[in-house]
């Protein structure tokens, strides 16, 4: 952050051009906004992304060990809307525990939305404040961008998959944080703790150096689209995809929608549908990061997804994610859809 004056030299001499009167000002007024106290109004949202790397990261570390001990104590949150099992564990509430209170240390009066909720009296002292500078962040983003503090809401999933959690399919499990400003995801960690792998990406900043992008741009290949989809749901989008792209669309099932969305990003797959409720904080760090790269993501009516409230943690609208061609799938499934429209 620059609080000094710029110097520059021409042929006219030396001219001294003041370039950091805001940031002095609100330096002043508000602290250094990138660990804010209480009654804080603004935030940097380059701390505030390092932060959520940590975060992450932090909650996955908790998510391994509790997985690789065994000791999942596995209990029900009841069916879901379309009658699949909705499991939670030591992992998700103990992740949950730290990625929450981690953050909220460090930005008391940021409102953060988690998929778990605290139960009885926590002990959270042992909780230390996320860190707000990461290297990797600062040798990519180099410079920073400050907002009202009421602009922001962060969404964390402390471990999305969680059946496949259950059943040791370790590969589909993430931790995930989102920064939404304005109701628009704009900052997304996708940590996958059993491999050690973050993705990150800033929406018209930058992303993580580590994270692989596909560079093909043609569409499907053999005209033969592959399709990502929920392991719970994959019946229901199967049909769903067949009868829109033909018969020879490859359907893939899998679990957790941080790794479904990293798969577009990575190439490995054309795109993701989701064609039931989904809730917010499964999906806002892959959307974030997607618009990060100048990809997609959708209600499969074309509407971008509002991430502005807490009380609506509900997508209805479905999900497309794609990172190259989303105008070839969205006519398809709207032209699917308006037959159905009675």
């Amino acid at each position: 952050m620059n609080l000094g004056a710029t110097i520059r030299i021409n042929k006219y001499g030396i001219s001294i051009i003041v370039t950091s009167v805001v940031m002095v000002v609100m330096l002043y007024r508000y602290g250094h906004p990138s660990s804010m106290g209480k009654n804080a109004t603004v935030v940097s949202l380059r701390s505030l992304l390092s932060a959520a790397i940590d975060a992450a990261q932090r909650g996955g570390r908790i998510v391994y060990d509790i997985r690789l001990a065994a000791e999942l104590n596995e209990k029900s949150k009841g069916k879901t809307k379309e009658g699949a099992n909705d499991p939670v564990t030591n992992g998700d509430l103990k992740s949950h525990l730290t990625m929450f209170y981690s953050l909220k240390k460090s930005f008391p009066e940021v409102e953060i939305i988690s998929e778990e909720h605290d139960s009885g009296n926590l002990e959270t002292s042992s909780v230390s404040r996320a860190s707000t500078y990461n290297s990797e962040v600062n040798s990519v983003i180099t410079d920073d961008i400050i907002v009202p503090i009421k602009d922001v809401r962060v969404w964390i999933d402390p471990l999305d998959a969680t059946q496949e959690y259950t059943e040791n399919l370790r590969e589909y499990v993430t931790t995930m944080v989102c920064v939404a400003v304005k109701g628009y995801p704009t900052i997304g960690v996708i940590h996958k703790p059993f491999v050690n792998f973050t993705a990150w990406g800033w929406s018209g900043k930058g992303v993580s150096p580590k994270l692989r992008i596909s560079e093909s741009q043609g569409g499907p290949k053999d005209n033969i689209p592959q399709i990502i989809v929920s392991r719970s749901h994959a019946g229901d989008v199967k049909a769903v995809a067949k009868a829109a792209f033909g018969d020879k669309t490859e359907v893939i099932p899998a679990g957790g929608a941080g790794y479904k969305t990293l798969a577009v990003i990575q190439g490995d797959v054309d795109a993701y549908i989701h064609v039931t409720i989904i809730k917010k904080w499964d999906i806002c760090a892959g959307n974030a990061i997607l618009n990060a790269v100048k990809g997609n993501m959708t209600t499969l009516d074309g509407l971008p997804i509002d991430y502005s409230h807490r009380e609506q943690y509900k997508n209805e609208g479905g999900v497309l994610a794609t990172l190259y061609e989303h105008k070839y799938y969205l006519p398809k499934l709207q032209n699917l859809r308006e037959k159905k429209t009675p």
